[in-house]
């Protein structure tokens, strides 16, 4: 009897594990596209953070101008991100995702700069030198 229990009891748990907390939503954006459309809207955030104004000339709504590029609207939106968010390791996933594309596209950025940077420098010893002869 004891072992019934036990054994009852472990399979509850199991049962009570595997239960989904939220159902997927009728417009679910694929896990690929809403990976895209969170590094997109990061880049948008540190756009406004840096210099509002800019976006503010080219887009009456900057948020709403990237959901119509991507055909999705902010419920839509809103409803994916807290079923991705239900399922802890997808969420991770889709978050990990967009930070090491973030990281990725920081070093292009980088060693762009580093290159535009030294090539400035050549020419500028080059200007000197021709004065100099």
């Amino acid at each position: 009897m004891k072992n019934f229990l036990c054994l009852l009891l472990v399979i509850v748990m199991a049962v009570s594990c595997v239960e989904k907390i939220i159902e997927k939503p009728a417009g679910l954006i694929p896990q690929e596209k809403m990976t895209q459309l969170l590094y997109d809207l990061a880049i948008l955030n540190a756009a406004k953070s840096t210099n509002s104004a800019i976006l503010e000339v080219h887009f009456d709504s900057p948020t709403h101008f990237l959901f119509e590029q991507y055909n999705v609207d902010s419920v839509q939106f809103v409803q994916s991100d807290i079923y991705y968010a239900s399922q802890p390791l997808i969420y991770e996933a889709i978050y990990k995702e967009v930070a090491d594309r973030l990281v990725r596209e920081k070093e292009k950025m980088e060693e762009a700069r580093k290159i535009a940077n030294d090539s400035l420098a050549l020419k500028s010893r080059q200007v000197k030198d021709s004065i100099q002869d």
